[in-house]
């Protein structure tokens, strides 16, 4: 009997790890983080996917949230130096958000939802219009340290880029993510239908590839019905539910063959 409880501790210890590496997110992560400046953050106020257009923050930063169920969002606006042209400098927004996953080394993996992300560059020596995309970048960060700044008392995030080097130490914000909904919210129309959604999605490529400013409207060509949602995750509450439910059965069977 003694040597029968033992296998059955031990199966629901392979359980418990085989749930780990099914779902390896940190909720130390959970919450939105932003570099020192404190004026870009992820949600809505950085990137409108209804209008398809950025919100211009007061300062350049770059910000992160993430969810206790494996989503992310992403908020970079920087300024690049010229170095041959100093008064030339570029300015960039960038935008993605999709899933996350931590290694079993401990490196981080972004995986953004692709026809979503959006990038604007501009550069006032080149013209008045910017260069507005879509944009998809895998990201893969080697390692994550969530610790308390000993300066301010803040929670403070360090991202280790592929390479190793350090990224712009990030604060929290807010426990509670700002996020877009964690669903694709512009989808590419692949044009096998009839009409509207071929057409669309032609001239927004061919948009896009002209280059076009800030003030160039996209409202027509996207959904209309996006909604933001604080929470980003209860779209899969119910799907966890029924998982757990399937590990206390299969826990349950153990027993009963046991003292059967």
């Amino acid at each position: 009997m003694l040597a029968e409880l033992s296998l059955f501790l031990l199966f629901l210890a392979c359980l418990s790890d085989g749930v780990a590496a099914q779902r390896p997110y940190d909720p130390r992560l959970a919450g939105t983080w932003t570099t020192k400046s404190a004026k870009v953050l992820t949600g809505l106020g950085f990137y409108d996917p209804v209008k398809d257009r950025f919100n211009e923050p007061s300062h350049t930063g770059i910000s992160y949230s993430f969810s206790i169920k494996g989503f992310y969002e992403e908020a970079h606006y920087r300024a690049m130096a010229n170095p041959t042209r100093p008064n030339c400098a570029r300015g960039m927004m960038q935008f993605q958000h999709g899933k996350y996953e931590i290694a079993t080394n401990g490196s981080l993996i972004l995986t953004p939802f692709g026809s979503d992300g959006r990038q604007l560059v501009s550069n006032r020596c080149e013209g008045p219009n910017a260069y507005y995309s879509r944009y998809t970048q895998e990201e893969l960060f080697e390692r994550y340290e969530v610790l308390t700044d000993p300066y301010s008392g803040v929670e403070r995030l360090n991202l280790y880029q592929f390479d190793g080097t350090p990224m712009h130490p990030m604060y929290l914000v807010s426990r509670q993510p700002q996020m877009l909904p964690t669903e694709t919210l512009n989808p590419i129309h692949t044009g096998k239908g009839k009409g509207k959604g071929k057409r669309d999605g032609s001239v927004l490529e061919r948009r896009e590839q002209e280059g076009a400013g800030l003030g160039v409207d996209f409202e027509s060509l996207l959904n209309k019905n996006a909604s933001v949602d604080m929470e980003g995750d209860n779209n899969q509450s119910g799907m966890d539910t029924l998982w757990w439910v399937g590990v206390f059965m299969t826990a349950v069977g153990g027993l009963v063959l046991i003292y059967k």
